[in-house]
């Protein structure tokens, strides 16, 4: 039998080509120490700062991120189960960066700050991944602020407006209404779902109770918020790296939407709430601790004002060659015994556009939302102001800010002179017209109505008690009677002579109906 030579070597050939297998190499370390979240890890000598790791538990993979890069170990924050984690344990460099799964798949979910589910809903079909923490956008990408982010408070919207893109501080003590103001901005984004101007909202709790954060999303879910809404979770239970990582990985499934926008509609336009920034500083003091980086004030690393001033800086409104899309960003920050020039207050006071300082003493004394209009500002959100809003609360601030002056020496018992008396009296009416119910946001045309009757005097002879009732009335009369003047100014968002005349009309024909209905 003779054997072919040629054909034997030509398929050798062939097989030696068609033979691509790759060869998989990783770089491997063993945890030389553990504990708190935090892992010591040596043999990693060629990992990356920020680099995912992958710890090989007898449970199973457990995921951490590089830390700090040291002479001969790496310190290393454990996400996840950090208790799976054993000295000895091998510890896997990746060669990535920390991502979250994004996209549509992720509304309407309650997730951890890895993204993956907390609901029970089943899993999550992400659209894609994105990067955790990136560089910000550059000032040649964004444009100004011009837009209105409408909160559906009054108080908030007339006087402290906020822009899509904007970056406005809510800060107070503890238990004077910080979330119930961010709760009320998401459930009034509902009017706004379905159409081109519809906002995906982030809702982001950090170091909360885990019954607060049922109890937000209940309520989310009994308005019908719930579906345009991601409620990211790091519990006050869950270990300090997951409350550290929460709010960037929020921001991250905001810019999905920021930069994609969604099928089949248009929405560029992501709100971002994170409950509460101060709670990440202590868990980020807590990691740096554990890992002997140097304290600096109050035993916070030195770096604690990057930490957010990187976080804020993603909010942003970008520029038409970019898409035109927004992040707004509602931090909130809680302070001791209203010390708002305390260490981390100041820090983020001075990365936002503004602030809303939410009073205990206003609180308790039934003025809700407890806003302080002396401190609160905004510093952007005017020039996004609809125009018929800007037009009428121009007076409103410095109205109330001198009646609550002349409040002081009204106490006092000192005579006031008429004019006085006056401005005090309206004072203290629009106070309570500005008072509002939780989760009854209004929406701009109706706080138009109501403040003009206000800031015009047609509430200055009614009793202070029968305010509220006056305002519900009288926006009753403009949806049913005066419907035509309300669909004008709905579709103008402006008061031009002929449509205040007509407001006018409008309100002198209510007020002549309800003084007659006092009476009796």
């Amino acid at each position: 039998m003779k054997i072919k030579t040629d054909e034997i070597a030509s398929v050798i050939r062939q097989e030696i080509e068609q033979y691509t297998q790759e060869l998989e190499v990783s770089e491997v370390g063993r945890v030389v120490e553990v504990g708190d979240g935090i892992a010591r890890v040596y043999g990693l000598s060629k990992a990356m700062a920020g680099e995912l790791l992958e710890f090989q538990t007898a449970e199973g993979a457990v995921m951490g991120q590089v830390f700090n890069l040291e002479l001969d170990t790496v310190g290393a924050v454990i996400y996840g189960d950090y208790l799976a984690v054993k000295e000895g344990d091998m510890v896997k460099s990746t060669g990535r960066l920390l991502e979250v799964p994004v996209g549509e798949g992720l509304l309407g979910r309650v997730v951890d700050p890895l993204g993956r589910p907390l609901d029970d809903a089943g899993p999550i079909n992400a659209a894609e991944y994105r990067k955790v923490d990136i560089i910000a956008p550059g000032i040649a990408e964004r444009q100004p602020v011009h837009e209105p982010m409408q909160t559906g408070i009054k108080a908030v919207d007339a006087m402290i407006p906020i822009g899509r893109g904007q970056r406005e501080l809510i800060i107070g003590d503890r238990k004077t209404g910080k979330t119930a103001v961010a709760l009320d901005t998401i459930i009034n984004q509902k009017q706004y779902w379905g159409t081109k101007d519809a906002v995906v909202c982030i809702y982001v709790a950090v170091g909360q109770k885990e019954s607060t954060v049922a109890g937000v999303v209940e309520t989310l879910r009994k308005y019908g918020a719930l579906e345009y809404t991601i409620v990211v979770n790091a519990a006050s239970s869950d270990p300090a790296p997951m409350q550290y990582v929460a709010p960037y990985s929020g921001t991250a499934m905001a810019e999905y939407f920021m930069w994609n926008g969604m099928k089949g509609k248009t929405p560029k336009h992501a709100l971002c709430i994170y409950d509460d920034l101060s709670k990440q500083a202590v868990a980020y003091r807590q990691l740096s601790l554990l890992l002997r980086r140097p304290p600096g004030r109050e035993a916070y690393p030195g770096d604690v004002f990057y930490l957010h001033s990187r976080l804020l800086e993603r909010a942003t409104k970008l520029s038409d060659e970019n898409g035109a899309g927004s992040i707004t960003s509602l931090p909130i920050i809680e302070t001791q015994e209203g010390d708002v020039s305390a260490y981390i207050p100041t820090n983020v006071i001075s990365i936002t556009d503004g602030q809303i300082y939410l009073e205990p003493e206003l609180f308790h004394s039934g003025i809700r939302p407890a806003i302080n209009v002396g401190i609160s500002v905004s510093r952007v959100g005017g020039n996004a102001q609809v125009k018929g809003m800007k037009k009428i609360s121009g007076s409103l601030r410095l109205d109330l800010a001198s009646a609550r002056e002349l409040e002081a020496f009204a106490q006092l018992g000192t005579e006031l002179d008429p004019a006085t008396q006056r401005q005090l009296d309206r004072g203290r009416r629009m106070v309570e017209l500005l008072k509002q119910g939780q989760y009854t946001p209004f929406v701009v045309t109706d706080q138009i109505i109501s403040i003009y009757a206000g800031t015009k005097g047609y509430l200055d002879d009614v009793p202070v008690p029968q305010v509220r009732a006056f305002e519900t009335g009288l926006l009753d009369h403009f949806k049913t009677v005066a419907k035509a003047t309300r669909d004008e100014l709905d579709l103008k968002k402006a008061l031009d002579g002929e449509l205040e005349k007509k407001l006018e009309a409008g309100i002198k024909e209510f007020k002549a109906n309800f003084v007659a209905s006092m009476k009796k």
